[in-house]
Formats: structure tokens, sequence, C-alpha cells
């Protein structure tokens, strides 16, 4: 009888989806993200979180034109050093993306009971703040900003797109990227404070793989989903036709 009820609340238990997919470009993600919204609210997938890296790329949130302003390079200094600048439907202000960062991408529908901006979040903050402290870093909150901080330093960004309770963008975990590329913005437009990573925190190489697995297992305790798939599996990128 007692496996019978852990059974069926098993069943019940939404699933999440997590595809690995490795280094994509900005611009292919964006495109996936876009078509899986749309499968999500047809119904024709579940819950998904892809977690992938970017080649390195300057992105502009709905807040364009103070983002453009702290944009501190000029465009042939970004040339130079291989970087794009693109804009976005996500919320917030500029960040950056490149290797050694993980990003996260969940395609949740929030319906019915999770249809909360604030909540969504914080939820988001506290994957990162779990995932960093199994490593052994102790990030936190700063009150009236959001992300992963460490004392003054941001570990984990955030910057998210709900439509119709149908999630997109999310979350961007430094686990060893150049910080340097972070000089030639304000990152989210906050000039006071710095960013650091999981490698400069804890002087040492720490394994990509590692921490996707340690993001997807919290994202799962978090949201309440239950995993789809294998956190070893990579997925390709579907080629748009």
């Amino acid at each position: 009888m007692a496996q019978d009820l852990r059974l069926g609340q098993e069943r019940s238990t939404p699933t999440l989806d997590v595809r690995r997919l490795g280094c994509v470009p900005y611009d292919e993600g964006l495109r996936l993200q876009e078509r899986l919204v749309e499968e999500r609210r047809s119904g024709r997938v579940g819950d998904v979180l892809l977690l992938l890296e970017h080649p390195p790329v300057i992105t502009l949130g709905v807040k364009r034109i103070a983002g453009v302003s702290h944009v501190l390079a000029t465009a042939d200094a970004l040339a130079s050093r291989g970087i794009e600048i693109v804009e976005t439907g996500r919320g917030g202000d500029v960040t950056y993306h490149g290797p050694g960062q993980i990003v996260g991408y969940p395609i949740l529908d929030l319906n019915p009971d999770r249809r909360d901006v604030h909540r969504y979040i914080r939820d988001l903050e506290e994957v990162m703040i779990r995932a960093a402290a199994d490593f052994g870093v102790r990030a936190g909150r700063v009150p009236g900003l959001s992300g992963a901080w460490v004392n003054a330093d941001k570990l984990g960004a955030i910057g998210v797109r709900i439509s119709r309770w149908i999630t997109s963008h999310g979350f961007a975990f430094n686990v060893r990227p150049d910080l340097t590329h972070f000089d030639l913005i304000v990152p989210c437009g906050i000039p006071d404070r710095g960013v650091t990573s999981l490698e400069r925190l804890l002087d040492r190489p720490v394994a990509l793989p590692d921490v996707e697995e340690a993001l997807t297992r919290h994202f799962c305790a978090v949201f309440e989903r239950r995993l789809l798939e294998q956190p070893t599996r990579r997925s390709p990128v579907p080629q748009s036709t």
C-alpha cells in the first residue's frame, strides 16, 4: 500500500526535461526557447530546463536605452574581442554571457499554483544559492537586487520573460568565465558592485558538468519537479528550417 502511494505521488509530480546543450550561439538558443514556449503552451512538451553556454555576447534587456548606456566599450573594441551585442525580450538591463558560465533557460508553465513573478525569481535565486553551497561557497541575496551574491559581488544573474505564465530566459551562473569581459559593461546596470565566479572564490578548477548536475538537482527540489532525463544527456540543438 505504501509503495503504491509513493508511485502515485511520483506519477502526479510534474516532470522536468533537462537538456544539456554545450556551447550554443545566442540566436540559436533564442529561437529554441521561442519554439519550446509555443510547444509548452500547446501542451506538446512538458516543462524543460535548457543548460548551456554561449560564445561571448552582450545582451540588452527590455531596459534597452539604459542598457546601451551601460555598454562601456566601443563597437570596434567589442568586435576585436569577438563579442556581439544582441537585443532580447527578457527583463533587466545589460549583461554578459560567455564560455565558462552556465546559462539556464527554464521553459515552465507556472499555471495554476506558481503564478507569482517575485516567487519565481526568488526560487531561481534559491537554486543558485544551493548549488554554490554544494561547492562550499556561501551565497545569498541582496535586498532590492536579484541574483545570487557573495558579499558585494554577483555570482549568478537573473533575467526572465514570462508570457501568459510560460517562462523563458532565466539565470546565468558564473563558474569560470573570463571576468575581464564584465569590465566592458556595467553589469545589470549596477555600478557599485562587482562580479565573481565559483573558481575565483574557490581558487581551484571546477568542472562544469558537476555544476550542471548541482543546478539540476536543486532546480528539481525547489520547483518540485521529477527529473525526466538523466543529467548526463547532451541534446543537439535543432537546426532551423
